[in-house]
């Protein structure tokens, strides 16, 4: 299959985003990416400590900075972090430069996925599952206005996911 370009994967916390990403990245012999995992290696600490120490303002101006100079780089595969998508010049990156595609996910299917997570500062609540419905309430429309696919995760294998990801894109890039 022709490398479709970048695609940049979005979607809720638990949604499958890093592990999927691997795999698609690896199968396209592209390289892989997470943002999440950019602003650690850029600051020297964890996402949490960030949250701590500069709130979610300063988490959200730093992920800014580092999805536009990920979404620069020519043929990747990105795992964005699942608030990405509240930034509208963000937003505007990732639909303009790459190909996106959200993984959707229900909350039961998230809370399964995050609930041993300590490195969800925004899950450290009394009642995640709340917190996680209000999130997807205000997110999931940010989600489907860039997609240019939406794939349902829920119940779904990794390889079953990639594999699908990869059908679609073979369907809508040429040889």
């Amino acid at each position: 299959m022709k490398t479709p370009g970048s695609i940049f994967l979005t979607g809720p916390m638990g949604a499958g985003k890093s592990t999927i990403g691997r795999q698609l990245a690896k199968q396209l012999s592209m390289s892989f990416h997470d943002s999440d995992h950019e602003i650690e290696l850029r600051t020297g600490v964890d996402i949490p400590l960030i949250f701590d120490l500069e709130g979610e303002a300063g988490f959200r101006k730093r992920e800014s900075e580092v999805i536009d100079a990920l979404t620069r780089l020519p043929d990747i595969v990105l795992a964005t972090g699942g608030g990405a998508i509240l930034d509208p010049e963000n937003r505007e990156r990732l639909g303009n430069r790459g190909k996106v595609i959200y993984l959707h996910t229900s909350v039961d299917q998230q809370l399964s996925r995050t609930a041993r997570d300590r490195n969800r500062p925004l899950l450290q609540t009394r009642d995640p599952r709340t917190t996680l419905e209000e999130l997807l309430a205000v997110r999931d429309p940010l989600y489907r206005e860039i997609a240019d696919l939406v794939i349902e995760t829920d119940g779904m294998r990794v390889r079953d996911v990639v594999r699908k990801i990869i059908q679609l894109l073979s369907q809508e890039t040429p040889d």
